[in-house]
């Protein structure tokens, strides 16, 4: 007698349009809105990431990004607050990154 091993599931691949369907649907309730923060909250995180690029001091990041909030651990590397920009390195890759100021939820040293 002959194994039908894999053959047998073949009818459900058929239905991949389905599953991501789902997936979008549990990711959109997942959403949230990005936090509105006061002028007092920018000025502090300003001061954190100001200091954490002076003294080398590693920083937990949180941003907005799609609907998520994202914390990363990295080094400050480039700060200018007129440009609305910033840029760090993260731990995982050593990769640079640019970010917004305005996506910026909240830095705390690490």
């Amino acid at each position: 007698m002959e194994s039908r091993g894999m053959k047998k599931w073949r009818p459900f691949a058929t239905m991949t349009e389905q599953y991501i369907g789902l997936k979008e649907v549990i990711n959109k309730q997942l959403e949230v809105n990005q936090p509105v923060l006061t002028e007092e909250q920018m000025e502090q995180m300003n001061f954190t990431l100001i200091e954490a690029l002076h003294t080398n001091k590693q920083v937990y990041l949180t941003y907005y990004k799609r609907g998520q909030r994202i914390t990363e651990t990295g080094y400050i590397q480039f700060v200018d607050s007129l440009g609305d920009l910033f840029i760090f390195i993260d731990n995982v890759f050593k990769l640079k990154n640019k970010m917004r100021l305005s996506e910026l939820i909240d830095v705390r040293f690490a």
